[in-house]
């Protein structure tokens, strides 16, 4: 698919990511130039700059890779701090950021998790943008 066809529902747009998500697919694009894993998914490379990117699901397995706490948060999550924050390395070689469904004491680099998807909260939908407000949220279960 050249980068003409791009439109909201290709899954290497935000729109068609999330779409994919709340079917419970995890798509990542594969640079087949480099095969560096794009998560989310984008038309061109970031590690080469290659158009040749390949649209492939990626496993919902993964581990921490960092992580922090947020206890400062936008004013619509105040309630929720503080809460944990982690960029995991899946199975597939991607990394993805995301909430982490345990205390930050509870959490350390290496230790294995598994991504979820939910629907959004109210608080999530009343700051999200208008074209936001369906996209799922995903979150990381500890194992």
């Amino acid at each position: 698919m050249s980068d003409a066809d791009l439109d909201a529902t290709d899954p290497r747009t935000l729109p068609g990511f999330f779409d994919a998500l709340a079917d419970g697919e995890l798509l990542g694009g594969v640079c087949a130039d480099c095969g560096q894993v794009l998560l989310p998914p984008r038309p061109a490379c970031y590690a080469c700059g290659s158009r040749a990117v390949d649209v492939e699901p990626q496993s919902h397995d993964g581990e921490i890779y960092t992580y922090t706490a947020v206890h400062t948060p936008p004013p619509a999550f105040a309630a929720d701090a503080p809460y944990t924050v982690a960029v995991v390395a899946l199975a597939d070689g991607g990394r993805l950021l995301g909430r982490v469904a345990a205390d930050y004491a509870d959490v350390a680099i290496g230790d294995p998790v598994e991504l979820t998807v939910r629907e959004p909260t109210a608080a999530e939908r009343e700051v999200a943008l208008d074209y936001e407000t369906d996209w799922p949220v995903h979150v990381f279960e500890p194992r």
